[in-house]
């Protein structure tokens, strides 16, 4: 059975940081790509980051510059590290797990940015 459990979200100030988690079982976690989405209210779930199995990255440009995804295989966790957090960064942060013939979805953290 797959699953991918997302850690690390809650309530944080304008300006603050947070690091999600993504922990991965069932899976061979190193030969999956591994990405992180996020869903506002009301809109639709949008790309943040990716690293690839061979561990390059791509960044959406909302993020870029103010957050790093990396992934410690021996772990079978992807993280996410967000800085200079705003309003606008306020949702439910999903982990996905992929490769070219299937992919799975964790249940998401929620992320809420505020003073």
């Amino acid at each position: 059975q797959v699953q991918l459990v997302e850690s690390g979200g809650g309530l944080v100030q304008p300006g603050g940081s947070l690091r999600l988690s993504c922990a991965a079982s069932g899976i061979p976690f190193s030969i999956y790509n591994m990405a992180w989405y996020r869903q506002a209210p009301g809109k639709q779930r949008d790309l943040v980051a990716i690293i690839f199995s061979g561990g390059n990255t791509n960044y959406a440009y909302s993020v870029r510059g103010r957050s790093t995804i990396s992934r410690d295989n021996a772990k079978n966790t992807v993280f996410l590290q967000m800085n200079s957090l705003n309003p606008e960064d306020t949702a439910v942060y999903y982990c996905k797990a992929y490769t070219n013939y299937e992919n799975y979805w964790g249940q998401g953290t929620q992320v809420t940015v505020s003073s």
